[in-house]
């Protein structure tokens, strides 16, 4: 056979497989909800606009409703939108959408060794063993309490320190928000700097910043082809790697020191277990899983929150009366001689308010992580398959019209009532919904209450630019919303 025939024969065999590869995505779609003709092999990647890809999402929720799907490569992914649909899905049908989607940012280093990142009953086993062990180490506690309010005086003496010249905050929140979670998992706070700290930081703010651009999307949908190609995606594993070197160091230091009958931290408690279940043939304890879910605990007590001060403080800057309106409710129920406290929060519901409306303006993570759906399923009339992918378009939520009058608008009025007291509003899911809910939710709600009235307490931040010129557009849009990089004066009061 000469090689004009073997490569007409080879076009042949490759149109053949992707019309079939068509054809079966045609089926498909028909019984599904409805959305967009995909594309052989793109799907509707030619309709999104990858570095912005919430804002491409909402406006097909704008086009398709509450519920949609829409195929990334060849994956058809249900797109989830609104609070009704959502409550309805995560929460109502729970156990039918509470399974992992593959989400290989994360997925092709953890390798399902993780907490996050696992399905059955070994997600269920690592995630019981988390909240139990960060139960007993304070969470939602008041030892952790007070751990936060160390640490956020470490960081008054750092602000202090820049004499208010021109700063750029990021650093600083990454470091003292990490330093929460890190005493947590190894036992005790780091210098801020250490270059255990920085690296952990540094690796974290980086791959947040990749996950949540095109590269990542790319990666996301096509990622056994983007192992191969050049770009910021690879970039990824080598974050990764360094943050696991801090813990094979951490975890070298805790080998030679461990008391089983004298647990300092989640470390210690995993070391232990992995003893006692060395012989379970089902054991999910071992090595690998134990560095894993320390990666998984840093990257969500690290990024989320800092990221959410970095936003929140932004938006003080465009709205000063805002922040003078906070600082005034401060000084009445605080005062300058001691720190906030989680108990000062019932007295302070403008503060409360402010700080909700901020978690979800910023909507720092709108599309959460990807859900997969359990067992065939029936949701709004639609025959949904075992195995088909769920995205829950968070924004869609916390800038749903039904639950917020003017969700364009930044308005601490969403979350009070008419008396002026603090009012819950369930259409805000910064940290998911249903049984993927984040397991570190009450520790951020906490550093979120406790670092906000801190710092407004003995600073104002100032901007550089008049604050009408303030853009709180993000930088960013993928895994999560990338504020604006920024510089302001922090003036002692």
């Amino acid at each position: 056979m000469d090689f004009a025939s073997a490569t007409i024969l080879l076009l042949v065999f490759a149109v053949t497989c992707l019309a079939l590869m068509y054809g079966k995505m045609l089926r498909e779609k028909r019984q599904l909800p409805p959305g967009p003709m995909p594309l052989p092999l793109i799907g509707n990647l030619h309709q999104l606009k990858l570095a912005d890809i919430v804002r491409s999402l909402m406006t097909l929720h704008q086009q398709y409703g509450s519920v949609y799907t829409i195929y990334l490569g060849s994956q058809p992914c249900l797109v989830i939108c609104g609070y009704d649909a959502m409550k309805e899905a995560l929460i109502d049908q729970a156990e039918e959408f509470g399974g992992r989607g593959d989400y290989p940012v994360f997925l092709n280093y953890t390798k399902g060794h993780g907490i996050a990142f696992n399905n059955g009953e070994r997600w269920k086993e690592l995630r019981r063993f988390a909240l139990l062990t960060l139960r007993n180490f304070g969470m939602g506690k008041r030892s952790v309490e007070e751990r936060i309010q160390e640490e956020a005086q470490y960081l008054v003496k750092e602000f202090r320190n820049t004499k208010m010249a021109p700063t750029d905050p990021t650093v600083f929140f990454s470091r003292t928000v990490s330093n929460i979670i890190c005493s947590i998992v190894f036992g005790s706070r780091f210098d801020y700097e250490d270059k255990r700290l920085l690296t952990i930081v540094n690796s974290i703010n980086d791959n947040f910043l990749i996950m949540s651009t095109t590269w990542g999307t790319l990666y996301n949908v096509y990622s056994g082809v983007m192992d191969y190609l050049p770009g910021l995606h690879q970039r990824i594993a080598v974050n990764f790697e360094k943050i696991r070197e801090v813990i094979l160091d951490g975890r070298k230091t805790h080998l030679e020191t461990h008391d089983p009958n004298c647990p300092r931290d989640y470390m210690d408690c995993f070391i232990t277990k992995m003893a006692e279940e060395k012989k379970n043939p089902s054991n999910v304890f071992y090595e690998k899983s134990l560095i894993m879910s320390i990666q998984n605990l840093l990257f969500g007590g690290t990024e989320t929150v800092s990221t959410t001060l970095r936003y929140g403080f932004l938006i003080l800057m465009k709205y000063p009366k805002i922040a003078e309106k906070m600082q005034e409710e401060i000084d009445c129920v605080v005062g300058h001689d001691r720190s906030p406290s989680i108990e000062d929060r019932s007295k302070m519901p403008y503060t409360d308010a402010v700080i909700h409306e901020i978690q979800r303006y910023g909507d720092v993570i709108p599309l959460s992580l990807p859900h997969v759906v359990t067992c065939n399923t029936t949701f709004r009339g639609y025959a949904i398959p075992k195995g088909t992918h769920v995205i829950p378009l968070l924004t869609s939520v916390h800038y749903d019209v039904t639950h917020f009058k003017n969700p364009q608008a930044f308005d601490p009025q969403n979350f009070m009532d008419d008396k002026g007291s603090f009012k819950k509003n369930d259409a805000l899911m910064p940290f998911g919904a249903g049984k993927r809910i984040c397991l570190g939710e009450s520790l951020a709600r906490m550093e979120l209450f406790l670092y906000f009235t801190t710092i407004l307490q003995n600073f104002t931040f100032k901007p550089l630019v008049r604050p009408e010129e303030i853009d709180l557009t993000p930088t960013g849009s993928g895994l999560g919303n990338v504020p604006p990089h920024y510089k302001c004066c922090i003036v002692p009061r």
